[in-house]
């Protein structure tokens, strides 16, 4: 695996980023650090991809259903890629450059895991693409089981009886490590006490920010 090649944060803001398995914990991490932070710091919570990608038809699709002949996955990658430089650049960016800290629920990375657990390693393009993306200050990886990410999941009323293909998810899990690790990512085990993941997330906010 290639190491990706952003561009740098050149604003006043900070970005971080939280990637992982649906069930991993990161919204309730995110959610925890926001709340911290906004009471001195003015913090922009966003989401990638965009309800542009997530409501349309190939992404309901390979969300959905088992059934995916009727679309290339490659393509979906690239309306997802397109859709974070879109909203890396008109969003992000100008978030950062007003001196806010911006916390964003999934980042580029995933879609790179997402591309090569479903075999697409050898695709160049997305590391082409990601020379158009700012490089977070601290990008967060939350690491679980995949059993007990599937578990969560279960657990919420809407969510119940989704498609989930656990073969993917196991591979999902090794790529977001494997992506960490080639990036300097910061991996935040989430099967412990909640109190302790969260712990590792501000110390590197903090060491970042200098607070």
């Amino acid at each position: 695996m290639r190491k990706l090649k952003m561009k740098p944060n050149l604003t006043d803001g900070y970005l971080f980023t939280f990637c992982g398995l649906d069930g991993c914990g990161k919204t309730t991490m995110l959610t925890m650090l926001k709340d911290d932070l906004e009471k001195k710091h003015g913090v922009f919570l966003t989401k990638q991809p965009t309800g542009a990608v997530r409501e349309s038809e190939i992404f309901r699709t390979y969300m959905d259903c088992p059934d995916h002949s009727a679309f290339d996955y490659r393509s979906l990658s690239l309306l997802a890629a397109s859709d974070r430089v879109q909203h890396g650049s008109r969003v992000i960016e100008k978030e950062l450059e007003s001196g806010k800290v911006v916390i964003s629920d999934r980042y580029f990375y995933s879609c790179l895991a997402n591309l090569r657990a479903r075999g697409y390693k050898k695709d160049r393009w997305i590391y082409e693409i990601a020379g158009y993306v700012v490089r977070p200050d601290a990008a967060f990886f939350f690491d679980v089981p995949v059993e007990t990410a599937v578990s969560r999941v279960r657990q919420r009323e809407s969510e119940r009886a989704r498609y989930i293909d656990m073969e993917l998810q196991y591979r999902l899990r090794e790529e977001y490590i494997d992506i960490c690790r080639t990036n300097g990512g910061i991996l935040v085990p989430t099967g412990i006490p909640v109190g302790k993941s969260y712990e590792i997330v501000k110390k590197e906010v903090e060491r970042v920010m200098g607070i």
